[in-house]
């Protein structure tokens, strides 16, 4: 299978191309800071030569919008996933850190001092919750971003990457997608400004560009990633030209020669497949513009992913459900042994069931 031949990813040689997907779990202690039990779930999930993405991590408190997710915020947060790293690394694989704010997805609750979410234009994200410590709330209305405070939370992007640095990540992921705060500079349903980061696509990516730009100062272009989900309405997210818009985008990702660039693929509503012949599919587009790595995620089985990485659509896929559920995920594939079934229960929150609890593939062999 190709999905286990190697490949490079910025400076580094992986071995295979199944990836571990950025997945919010929400079990880190208090003061979001990164524990053993999420280093026994990561060094669980690394394999020799693999890559693995880290959970999103704020970039600072305002960028918070999930109750005990893990933080890159704070100097305090670097000894935490300097043992989540080090147990990676322990294991042969790569780890990117997933930086991440969630702008406007947040409530007063989870916000310094009780302050209202920020976002580029103030439009109120219908639909989904924010998580707080007191259970899941709606989206508080935001508040539009002043030009003079934008510079601050691209520095705090910088600020987030150093960090990361410093904890032995091998690189940063930029979450562009789902809704969150680059994702609503990006896209004219919820960029409604006039100024230099409004109005034309040019000024609507360059938020994105900045922050991109501010990580790359600390780790350089090719060690940094973006997350991009051209086809998604995660969010309440909505643009008038995507194609246009996401492959300008793409077209910059290209000019920087960015590490890679991770792709979500639209699913059918209320289902985990794959959506067949939509438009545009993200992947066959994206390429067209970015020639570099490119990671495809949403709803891939073995045999999906094995196809989209023989058409040449993309070079990894990245799996979300059943990594949680198969931390040896990757052998799995490899061999064709059978899948454990996850529980969406278990998915957000709470201790090692669902977590660090699920059981290997045990050859016959092994078992004799």
């Amino acid at each position: 299978m190709k999905l286990f031949t190697s490949t490079r990813l910025g400076p580094y040689t992986l071995k295979h191309r199944v990836v571990l997907a950025p997945l919010t779990r929400m079990r880190s202690d208090t003061g979001d800071i990164p524990n053993d039990l999420m280093a026994e779930y990561y060094s669980q999930r690394a394999s020799d030569g693999g890559l693995i993405i880290s959970e999103g991590t704020p970039v600072s408190r305002q960028g918070y919008g999930y109750h005990l997710a893990a933080g890159i915020y704070s100097d305090a947060h670097i000894p935490g996933w300097k043992k989540v790293t080090d147990a990676v690394h322990g294991k042969g694989a790569r780890m990117f850190a997933q930086l991440w704010h969630v702008g406007r997805q947040s409530h007063t609750d989870l916000q310094p001092g009780g302050a209202a979410p920020v976002a580029p234009s103030a439009i109120r994200c219908e639909g989904g919750m924010a998580h707080s410590e007191y259970g899941d709330v709606e989206f508080s209305m935001p508040r539009a971003l002043e030009i003079d405070e934008i510079p601050g939370i691209v520095e705090d992007w910088r600020k987030a990457a150093a960090r990361a640095l410093e904890a032995g990540f091998d690189g940063v992921e930029i979450h562009g997608a789902n809704g969150y705060l680059p994702d609503q500079f990006l896209q004219d349903n919820t960029n409604r400004r006039t100024d230099a980061y409004g109005g034309s696509i040019e000024n609507r990516a360059r938020f994105m560009l900045e922050v991109i730009d501010a990580a790359a100062s600390v780790f350089g272009h090719d060690r940094v990633g973006l997350r991009l989900a051209p086809s998604g309405s995660y969010g309440d997210m909505a643009d008038s030209n995507p194609s246009a818009t996401f492959g300008y985008l793409a077209e910059q990702a290209e000019k920087r020669r960015l590490g890679y660039l991770h792709i979500v693929e639209p699913r059918i509503k209320g289902n985990d497949d794959l959506v067949e012949g939509a438009e545009p599919i993200a992947s066959k587009h994206i390429r067209r513009k970015f020639k570099g790595t490119l990671i495809a995620a949403g709803g891939f089985k073995r045999d999906s992913a094995e196809a989209i990485v023989q058409s040449g659509d993309a070079d990894l896929v990245a799996f979300g459900r059943w990594f949680i559920a198969n931390p040896d995920l990757p052998e799995r594939f490899r061999t064709g042994a059978p899948l454990n079934q996850y529980d969406r229960n278990t998915f957000y929150g709470g201790d090692a069931r669902g977590y660090t609890d699920y059981t290997f593939h045990q050859k016959e062999s092994e078992l004799a």
